[in-house]
């Protein structure tokens, strides 16, 4: 199962929404990787793509937050080092198991898709919404 960027997902920011299109995207080839060719070194490339992307995205994310004064910005951060460490268990998931299993693309469904799906729908919809508003509070 792949992971789809879907009007549920949809912020309002167009940096963000995009970020997520590419960061789906990553997941996406990861999986296709571990169906395709499930061999380590092709699972361990995708992972290692993935792992970067999303520091990019977070990155980006953070100095926004930081630009717009969001005041729930220690708590964004502390749920995108969540997904740091979920992506650091699934390269010792790869390692244990020399490979990608069965159970890892489930870990990658579980632990990255559904976590970003519910991240994005809740603390990401949020900042771009605190966005708009400090951006349009005198037309409002």
């Amino acid at each position: 199962m792949y992971a789809e960027f879907d009007d549920t997902l949809v912020t309002g920011d167009e940096m963000i929404d995009s970020q997520h299109r590419e960061l789906i995207g990553k997941i996406n080839d990861l999986l296709r990787s571990c169906e395709e060719n499930a061999n380590l070194r092709a699972a361990v490339q995708m992972l290692n793509y993935l792992a970067d992307y999303t520091e990019f995205h977070f990155g980006e994310e953070e100095k926004l937050q930081e630009k717009i004064g969001y005041p729930g910005i220690a708590e964004h951060k502390a749920k995108h080092e969540e997904l740091r460490k979920t992506v650091e268990e699934l390269h010792g998931m790869l390692e244990d198991q020399e490979g990608p299993t069965p159970e890892f693309v489930e870990q990658v469904n579980k632990n990255v898709t559904e976590w970003l799906y519910y991240h994005i729908k809740t603390f990401d919809r949020s900042v771009a919404e605190y966005k708009f508003m400090r951006e349009n509070g005198d037309r409002l």
